[in-house]
């Protein structure tokens, strides 16, 4: 099964999370992590991994907190998957071709190229700043005034 770990799940929530916040706000590291449900343990570490990858910037002292490093639009998710989890693989073949004993030959492998590339290709063109919209539209669909109630 191909799957992404607890971490890097954390580590999206986190960098989604400071996206939608006004720009250049500071954000408590203790309030992200509750907000996003991370354990504080992990959280930690998490967020000093994304400060070291220049995913945010962190600041300490009462004024303190988080913002992202760099614009939401020049992060993307390959980026983050691949900091946490490495070179993204659907099959052991595409690692190494000695793995497969029959190379280019195979028509597996031929469509397993060819489903990389398309997963390779689709996070990479999925932005944070394109996911904080999509949330912002999603809270919106949600959110419902009580004076718009129509009851049949």
């Amino acid at each position: 099964m191909i799957r992404i770990n607890r971490q890097t799940d954390y580590a999206i929530r986190l960098i989604l999370y400071l996206a939608q916040q006004e720009e250049n706000t500071r954000i408590p590291t203790a309030k992200a992590l509750r907000e996003m449900q991370i354990p504080p343990s992990l959280g930690q570490r998490i967020v000093a991994d994304l400060a070291r990858s220049k995913f945010i910037t962190t600041y300490a002292g009462r004024d303190g907190g988080l913002v992202l490093a760099r614009p939401a639009q020049e992060i993307n998710l390959r980026q983050i998957v691949e900091h946490f989890e490495g070179q993204f693989f659907i099959s052991d073949c595409l690692m190494d071709k000695s793995n497969c004993p029959f190379d280019n030959k195979c028509p597996v492998r031929l469509r397993w190229v060819k489903l990389q590339s398309q997963m390779v290709l689709e996070l990479e063109q999925i932005t944070i700043s394109e996911l904080a919209q999509d949330a912002l539209s999603a809270s919106q669909l949600f959110s419902i005034d009580a004076s718009e109630t129509v009851i049949p």
